[in-house]
């Protein structure tokens, strides 16, 4: 053992060992290039590769998806009376498409379809009306007024078909306020982890779906938009046309301020659906304090009249029979 020891500290063999390692280590150093693989070639090699695959995938199916559209034409007879009486130049509006859209109707069937409730609304509640008031219910007022109550109902029909977008829009943004700051969540996790935008929306569009159809939607259309259009930012812009809420059209303007100044996602993402979620709690905060004066009618209307009931009725009982 003392010759061991004695051996390793001998400063010849100090000296051989380290002037060993320290080869070794140079011969390692000068190796190691040609030994390791290019990893950030393969792997962006491996993304532009996968965004080729979802490009071309999203360009069939927003082909495929135009052929359908292009199959679902409107009714013969719809097609006819709109052109006969050159609706698109009378009744039609550009507001009216934009309605369609963020209801979710899309395409030129629908647009038919408005143009011409819109034009047989007013004659078929004008004679219904006219029915109703002078043969079913025959009632005791002068001609004019009976004529004036007839004109109301035909002004009616004439706006129902927007009163009818104006609720769909309603339902449809509900279902989408409700879902987009779990959505935005999805979108960020997505995208920390080194996914690419259109993968990341194709993603949480497969992942909301049981949450919110209409927002699943919205962002399939998003992701074929992004892989077709030349423009990326013509994009964002129609997707907050479509939904036409302010959360979801702060989101598309970060959007296309990363797109054009290169500013960090990650972050405007997390800040976003933190503000949306805010929003949302905020909303439903509103709607409980309110909750109390609506609740004052029934109140008042059910529950006291059972409650003098409960408390006088024995009393008067008694007082009945004592007499």
């Amino acid at each position: 053992m003392n010759s061991l020891f004695v051996q390793y500290l001998d400063l010849q063999f100090l000296t051989m060992m380290f002037a060993a390692i320290a080869a070794g280590a140079t011969v390692l150093t000068l190796a190691m290039p040609f030994m390791s693989s290019d990893t950030l070639g393969k792997r962006m090699k491996a993304v532009a590769l996968e965004r080729e695959k979802i490009r071309q995938r999203e360009r069939e199916r927003l082909a495929q998806s135009s052929k359908v559209a292009l199959r679902q034409s409107p009714r013969a007879y719809m097609k006819r009376a709109v052109d006969n009486f050159n609706l698109s130049k009378w009744v039609g509006q550009e507001e009216a498409r934009e309605l369609l859209v963020q209801a979710g109707y899309r395409g030129q069937a629908p647009y038919v379809t408005y143009l011409f409730f819109r034009m047989t609304m007013p004659v078929v509640m004008l004679l219904a009306s006219l029915f109703y008031i002078f043969v079913v219910l025959d009632l005791d007022y002068p001609p004019m007024l009976k004529i004036a109550m007839c004109i109301g109902c035909a002004y009616f029909g004439m706006h129902s078909p927007n009163l009818y977008l104006k609720n769909k829009i309603t339902r449809r943004q509900l279902s989408i306020k409700r879902a987009f700051p779990d959505a935005l969540d999805l979108l960020l996790i997505c995208v920390e982890s080194g996914m690419s935008i259109e993968s990341a929306f194709r993603k949480v569009s497969e992942e909301v779906g049981t949450q919110s159809v209409a927002l699943a939607e919205e962002f399939t259309l998003t992701t074929a938009e992004l892989s077709y259009l030349p423009d990326r930012r013509q994009a964002y812009e129609n997707l907050a046309q479509r939904t036409g809420l302010e959360g979801v059209k702060a989101v598309c303007l970060a959007l296309q301020q990363s797109e054009r100044y290169g500013t960090p996602l990650a972050t405007t993402l997390r800040v976003l659906a933190q503000e949306n979620r805010d929003m949302r709690m905020a909303e439903a905060e509103k709607k409980a304090a309110g909750l109390p004066p609506k609740l004052t009618v029934p109140m008042i209307v059910f529950f006291l009249p059972v409650l003098f009931v409960v408390i006088l009725g024995p009393a008067a009982i008694r007082v009945l029979a004592l007499q």
